[in-house]
């Protein structure tokens, strides 16, 4: 933006806009997610019904431009903003009213990116920061819109740029986990390697202000190496999207990269080097057997990972997915919202209830308080010791009444009111013998438990409410067609006589 626009950030997950918020602004910005969708549009209403101008740009109005405009929307800044922003400033300069601002299939080179407004923001809402090094995937799931958005030629920041902004956040008194938010990290690995041998040393200078998460494809163990160079960097988790264990369906949904190897012995590999596993499973692919889910529930079981992301498929706009499923007639709309407590946007090969069924089922396994302690108790027994460098002098980060207080709720949860009551005290006995420098990443994992046990009553309860529409919709089609069939039968039938 230009340097003599005065600009004002308000995040809707961290507060709501106030009515100064809309007294001060003479343009409005909107950007966002396809999960936003429903708040954005409610969002531009409001900003249109206060007399603002109002310009979106981001994935959701990339992928469903026509949404924006209904509500309201003047501007439409769409694609990558390197590009398409510069057209949107020089319009409002020139006194545009309106316009839509795309990029024609050009892919901006990411190493002129400037350093993030994290200024704007208040550091003191958020658990972590977000960082991205890279655009772009070079694999081809069906489902997936990253490769639709961004491409399958990765695109990266170079390391002095990558840094620079790290710098920044360093400066800004920023010392806490840091997720670098490429949609595949290692999309190219030859970059990556290239930017953590220049990370190590900054980190090692600054006394490891940062811890790292980060997002990649299951080939990362194949890579010791390379494993190797982000523990020594500090990264502590990554998140893998395995989808489902059952290879059918891997190569069904073109996800050929999560069948190279066993699935189990990757996910062992990259915890055993050092990095926690968070893990995207999904329910629903073409040609799915029953049991579905609860294979699922097994492998999370069986692999160790504490926090499995578990949906149903849903077909995103314009993926291939999308395309193939309306040539096959089988859509139900593209509007549809797409989130964990919607039924899927499309008709499955085996039946929606059981799926459905099988969804409730797995989520609700997954985030049972015994299940889950134990699976994260396993997984840190099994990361041990913190790998990279502990004789380090570390970076001292300012004392926080809020740790504190999470931490006491944490232990009064699920060291006293939970069913894990027992089996909490004597998980966090051991881990203090035998990982104690794991510890405090192990709390931070229990805590995230306070959320899903509260949120897997939200799914059960939602999925229940759409699939008992669902059945009662189903039974009414079934009833009118039954009747219809009966009328056309006595007009055909010849008169009877009594």
């Amino acid at each position: 933006m230009p340097t003599t626009w005065e600009l004002k950030l308000v995040d809707c997950n961290v507060r709501e806009v106030t009515d100064n918020d809309w007294d001060w602004a003479d343009l409005v910005i909107f950007s966002g997610m396809i999960v936003h969708r429903a708040n954005l549009r409610t969002l531009i209403q409001t900003a249109k019904s206060k007399g603002k101008k109002v310009a979106i740009g981001g994935p959701y109005a990339t992928s469903l431009s026509h949404e924006c405009t209904d509500a309201g929307a003047d501007y439409l800044v769409l694609d990558e903003g390197e590009i398409t922003i510069p057209l949107f400033v020089e319009a409002i300069e020139q006194g545009a009213e309106s316009g839509t601002f795309r990029s024609n299939g050009e892919k901006p080179d990411v190493t002129n990116t400037p350093i993030p407004r994290y200024d704007l923001l208040d550091l003191k809402a958020y658990a972590m920061m977000s960082i991205q090094f890279s655009r772009g995937c070079p694999f081809q799931c069906e489902f997936c819109d990253i490769i639709v958005l961004y491409g399958r030629k990765p695109r990266t920041k170079t390391p002095q740029q990558l840094i620079a902004e790290l710098e920044y956040l360093y400066e800004l008194g920023w010392r806490e986990t840091i997720f670098m938010v490429d949609d595949n990290f290692i999309g190219n690995k030859r970059n990556v390697k290239l930017l953590l041998k220049e990370l190590q040393p900054w980190m090692a200078e600054k006394g490891y202000p940062f811890s790292f998460n980060t997002e990649a494809s299951v080939d990362l163990a194949q890579d010791q190496e390379l494993m190797d160079m982000m523990v020594a960097c500090n990264f502590g988790s990554v998140f893998l999207g395995i989808e489902t264990p059952d290879e059918d369906s891997l190569k069904v949904t073109k996800k050929f990269q999560n069948t190279r190897d066993t699935l189990s012995e990757s996910v062992d590999k990259i915890i055993r080097s050092g990095i926690r596993v968070m893990a995207g499973f999904i329910i629903g692919f073409d040609g799915e057997k029953s049991g579905a889910g609860d294979r699922i529930v097994a492998f999370v079981e069986k692999t160790n990972i504490p926090l499995a992301v578990f949906s149903m498929l849903q077909a995103l706009p314009d993926t291939a997915l999308m395309h193939r499923l309306e040539k096959e007639g089988r859509m139900l709309g593209q509007a549809a919202d797409i989130n964990q407590t919607t039924l899927m946007n499309f008709v499955p090969t085996r039946p929606i209830e059981e799926i459905a069924e099988e969804y409730i089922r797995g989520f609700w396994n997954l985030y049972d308080p015994v299940k889950f302690l134990e699976r994260t108790y396993r997984c840190y027994r099994i990361l041990g010791e913190a790998t990279y460098p502990v004789k380090e002098k570390r970076a001292k980060k300012p004392f926080d009444w809020n740790v504190v207080k999470a931490l006491l709720t944490i232990c009064f949860q699920q060291g006293v009111v939970y069913k894990t009551r027992f089996i909490f005290w004597v998980y966090l006995f051991q881990m203090l013998r035998h990982n104690p420098g794991g510890v405090g990443s192990y709390l931070t994992v229990c805590a995230y438990m306070e959320h899903f046990l509260d949120y897997r009553s939200e799914v059960k309860s939602e999925i229940e409410k759409q699939l008992a529409e669902y059945r009662a919709l189903k039974n009414q089609l079934k009833s009118d067609a039954d009747g219809q069939n009966v009328g056309q039968e006595e007009v055909r039938s010849p008169p009877r006589k009594i």
